[in-house]
């Protein structure tokens, strides 16, 4: 399993309102966009935690379209920025243009300057770039001359990468890697799906035109905000909080890693997990709801030793070991 399938809508009748809004938000984006449940809750769940999330997966499965449908769901600015082996830090924060009519210079605003942030394929830009972006995810905020221009809110980098072509990328370095709180893979679709989709077209659907396709808000900035405090109201048992220690630990002492998952992920997994269970209708996380966001939250974090990648072992096999052999509280 790449990621986790989608917690069911909660079956009390007078759920949150905002809740309500982010389950309906699955139904809005499966208009445009077939067989995506699980990574449109790993969307939700970062826009909750305000976190970044790094999506894997081969051209073509609809990411730009997925996450343009999603920001047109939730009501939210979009943009979408090419990272070329050219791109340079000012094309992607702003930078200062001199005006000769008031022979002063202005900012002209970057395209970071949004709530989605699609940075597609992220690995062919330059680390001087990356770590510019890395600069606005961390701060979420943009410095130039010493003026400090904060970003909109809600605001989340989708980064893409594509896992099968390395030729002219430059692989991201773990402290950046760390910055994001999930990675979701983007599967192909099923045989089912695919055909869908082919339908859809033939019947006149155009990705470009969302409204078209029926596409509508039904989810604000301000349910988000909600749903955010709602969030952290979330109990957490001092248990559960040993559970997610100790798992975060036993990466650390795995011999198949030669990096475990740092304190950054410690928090970032109690973050996703209270999200999870309050999308599923609870006031509380369970040992099951960590197991549930341990794989996206975590696998990133964790490099393999290359003896054991050269053996064809991936991390998400070593997590299942791990979840495997941590005891889980009762």
């Amino acid at each position: 399993m790449t990621h986790p399938a989608a917690p069911a809508a909660p079956a009390t009748a007078g759920a949150d309102d905002g809740r309500a809004a982010l389950h309906r938000l699955r139904a809005e984006v499966a208009k445009a966009v077939v067989g995506q449940d699980a990574v449109v809750t790993g969307l939700v769940i970062a826009l909750l935690c305000r976190g970044h999330v790094l999506l894997e997966g081969v051209p073509g499965v609809a990411k730009t379209l997925l996450i343009r449908t999603v920001a047109t769901a939730l009501d939210l600015g979009s943009k979408r920025v090419q990272f070329t082996p050219d791109l340079m830090p000012g094309d992607v924060t702003g930078s200062l243009i001199f005006d000769p009519h008031t022979a002063a210079f202005t900012f002209r605003e970057g395209p970071v300057f949004t709530n989605l942030l699609l940075a597609d394929e992220i690995n062919r830009t330059p680390p001087k770039t990356q770590s510019a972006l890395l600069e606005v995810m961390e701060e979420r905020q943009v410095s130039v001359e010493g003026a400090r221009r904060p970003l909109p809110d809600p605001f989340i980098v989708a980064a893409t990468q594509n896992p099968i072509e390395y030729e002219g990328t430059y692989p991201l370095p773990e402290a950046q890697l760390d910055r994001f709180l999930l990675k979701l893979t983007v599967p192909l679709p099923t045989r089912d799906e695919e055909l869908g989709v082919l339908r859809a077209h033939h019947a006149g659907f155009d990705p470009r035109d969302l409204a078209a396709a029926g596409v509508r808000p039904v989810a604000t900035a301000a349910d988000l905000a909600a749903a955010r405090e709602s969030v952290g109201r979330v109990y957490v048992a001092e248990p559960v909080l040993a559970y997610i220690v100790d798992l975060c630990r036993a990466t650390r002492a795995t011999p198949a890693l030669e990096l475990g998952a740092s304190p950054r992920g410690a928090t970032a997994l109690l973050s996703t997990a209270k999200a999870w269970a309050w999308l599923a209708g609870r006031d509380h996380v369970t040992p099951d709801d960590v197991k549930a966001t341990a794989r996206p939250t975590l696998r990133h974090r964790l490099r393999l030793r290359p003896e054991v990648e050269l053996e064809g072992v991936g991390v998400d096999a070593v997590l299942d070991t791990v979840l495997a052999t941590v005891p889980t509280p009762r």
